[in-house]
């Protein structure tokens, strides 16, 4: 997970921690840093830039941290060396992610029951397998669970979700194959309703952020189901499209949140710093394997202490 952020940066700054930095010292032809000779800080700048952006990091979220980080090293009155840069940095990308995770909503602590959540995004990102590990999370902390099998336009998704309410072991309210995704949602929410349940988890179908049509169905089950949260699945792997997926959706649907699923096949390590810094919008949890258990509530310094050796 991480991998190559997690070796660029361990290339970057391991063994150079007191080395000193220089703003406008030339490096003598032939010496490198590993030689022992102390560079220019603007050099080790530009390696830190190229390293994000072979990283999967945007190139606005780059330029962002990039000078951000220029203007703290800019106000530094002492000595800077590889280790001032490095702490530096971290408190950059975390500055990046968390501003846009400061409204993020702690799930158990909630005061409204049912609390209706929808999830949106298109296939191929995981979204009914994340609907079960959350429910899989819900449960496991103690509430209670009804999962709406709105995704009816594909009978293999039905399945899908029926499969998953089973092993979690969690009701689901389904209807047939091609009928009203909105009444199901209805009925979940009326269903958790009349048991005093806790959630109700409504899946929609893995639509293409394109599609007019099913767009405006997926606007239906809104409106119908009145969620307390809507969230958007993005899958880690898919690169920079993330952010054109969630600004269409967001265009068309408002969201409140974001999970982010595969990130243990994530191995360049830039996604979350992308999509916190491009769309703006909380990341509340994260998929981190294939199990029921392997989804876990994002937390900035799990993400620091993945991408910095310790």
């Amino acid at each position: 997970m991480f991998d190559k952020l997690k070796k660029k940066f361990s290339e970057v700054f391991s063994g150079h921690g007191d080395k000193e930095l220089q703003e406008d010292k030339p490096v003598t032809e032939g010496k490198t840093v590993e030689q022992g000779k102390i560079i220019r800080r603007i050099d080790l700048e530009d390696t830190i830039q190229e390293t994000l952006l072979e990283s999967d990091v945007s190139f606005d979220a780059t330029e962002d941290i990039i000078g951000q980080l220029k203007t703290r090293l800019g106000k530094i009155k002492r000595k800077v060396d590889y280790s001032t840069v490095q702490n530096e940095l971290k408190n950059v990308i975390r500055d990046v992610i968390t501003k846009n995770n400061l409204n993020s909503i702690n799930l158990l602590d909630v005061d409204k029951k049912p609390y209706v959540i929808l999830f949106l995004g298109i296939n191929g990102t995981g979204k009914t397998t994340t609907i079960g590990k959350l429910a899989f999370y819900l449960k496991n902390n103690g509430k209670s669970v009804v999962l709406s099998a709105s995704d009816t336009f594909r009978a293999g998704a039905i399945d899908q979700i029926n499969i998953l309410a089973d092993r979690v072991g969690v009701e689901l309210i389904k209807h047939d194959f091609r009928s009203d995704p909105a009444s199901v949602a209805f009925d979940a929410i009326d269903h958790a309703r009349a048991r005093k349940m806790d959630f109700v988890l409504i899946d929609s179908a893995g639509r293409m952020q394109t599609n007019k049509n099913l767009l405006d169905e997926m606007k239906k089950i809104k409106r119908v189901a009145k969620p307390d949260m809507t969230l958007l699945v993005l899958d880690a792997m898919i690169g920079q499209d993330v952010i054109e997926q969630a600004t269409t959706f967001s265009k068309e649907i408002n969201y409140d949140g974001i999970i982010v699923t595969k990130l243990d096949t994530d191995a360049k390590g830039g996604s979350i710093i992308s999509i916190s810094a491009g769309i703006k919008k909380p990341i509340l949890f994260v998929g981190i394997g294939q199990e029921m258990e392997d989804l876990i509530p994002f937390d900035v310094d799990w993400y620091l202490n993945k991408i910095f050796s310790s």
